[in-house]
């Protein structure tokens, strides 16, 4: 056994204490998929924590060792890692809530609370068993289509583990997209990991991707386009302003109406060719979901949701963009730009840029 082989157990297993820590008040994510005017697509996510995740860019290459968790001290599901893949982690910790790959493979980790069933450990097998926590970082590591991912979960069992200190199994579901534009939601419900075929490449939270997929029968009259004026009993009834054909759209947090936004948003914004100007139409999509600070609080607690990143990946480029609550440029990750058969992690941090610049005029 390698020192990489024993350094990436290592962090798998720290890293997973906080994760579940951390997600314990996250219920706000989104994420969605965007189609390019040259038939790129472009990935945007915003990750919400009422807990600091303090997260660094990483950027991992091939060839990486991986051994995941299972039950009772066992060693769980061992793999190499066959592409480098960039994504977001927390506490130095090389465990990926969103990342994308070398082959444009796109992923992240939602919260799913009160609906996560997973294999019970006692109904694995150790060697084909993970923890929730790992299930993003094997696939990106793994696979370069959703179609991949869907013929290996069939051998593999997500298990629910409680780490000590956390007190609970953090309840989790998956989505994934590909170069192709394919997309697909993976859901541990009744203890095995059922997937979904996503056709608007969209995802928040609870409930199942499948109740989500009916609740959008309840907005079929949404529409981009202003509605005409009313005529009743010999008047004329006009709108009031721009935007009458989204009138009805739900704009609260919760992960139903979330859901409504970004394919509403999605799937009628005028495409850009691939490339920086699809990314800024991107962004401009996700800060529909950005939260700030104390908009969102618990019963009991202090501990406020807010969105603590966003990520944009442009699938066609393999670039990678994020920005943070305090930093809201977005900071490009190329992986282009790193040796893919590196013998070391990279780690970039996140520098937060509370001070905005000034504009340059010229001096008298």
């Amino acid at each position: 056994m390698t020192l990489l082989h024993n350094r990436f157990r290592g962090v798998l297993l720290g890293a997973a204490a906080f994760l579940t820590l951390g997600l314990a008040t996250s219920q706000a994510c989104t994420s969605l998929l965007v189609k390019t005017s040259d038939d790129g697509y472009v990935y945007g996510r915003t990750m919400e924590f009422g807990f600091e995740l303090k997260s660094k860019v990483v950027v991992a290459p091939r060839g990486n060792s991986y051994t995941s968790t299972a039950a009772d001290g066992q060693k769980g599901l061992a793999w190499t890692g066959k592409y480098a893949f960039v994504g977001m982690n927390g506490l130095d910790k090389p465990i990926l809530a969103d990342g994308m790959n070398e082959k444009g493979l796109v992923g992240g980790i939602f919260y799913f609370p009160g609906y996560a069933e997973y294999t019970p450990p006692k109904d694995a097998d150790p060697a084909q068993s993970m923890a929730p926590w790992e299930f993003v970082s094997w696939a990106v590591a793994n696979f370069a289509t959703v179609d991949e991912i869907k013929a290996a979960v069939e051998n593999v069992r997500v298990i629910g583990l409680e780490f000590p200190g956390a007190g609970f199994v953090p309840p989790f579901h998956y989505s994934f997209h590909d170069a192709s534009g394919k997309s697909i939601v993976i859901e541990p419900t009744g203890g095995e990991l059922k997937v979904f075929d996503n056709p608007f490449g969209v995802l928040t939270n609870s409930p199942t991707f499948d109740w989500h997929l009916t609740n959008l029968g309840n907005y079929v009259k949404l529409s981009p386009d202003n509605v005409d004026s009313l005529k009743v009993n010999g008047q004329t009834i006009p709108s009031f302003g721009q935007g009458s054909g989204w009138l009805g759209i739900p704009g609260d947090p919760t992960p139903p109406s979330r859901f409504i936004r970004a394919i509403a948003f999605s799937m009628t914004v005028d495409p850009e060719p691939n490339g920086i100007k699809s990314v800024r139409l991107v962004e401009h999509i996700m800060n529909n979901f950005d939260i700030p600070f104390g908009t969102i609080r618990p019963a009991k607690g202090d501990e406020c949701d807010y969105t603590q990143w966003t990520t944009v990946a442009d699938i066609g480029t393999g670039t990678y963009y994020v920005k943070t609550y305090n930093n809201q440029t977005l900071q490009a990750i190329a992986l282009e730009n790193f040796d893919p058969n590196a013998k070391t992690v990279s780690y970039a941090p996140i520098e937060d840029a509370e001070q905005t610049p000034f504009l340059a005029f010229p001096k008298k």
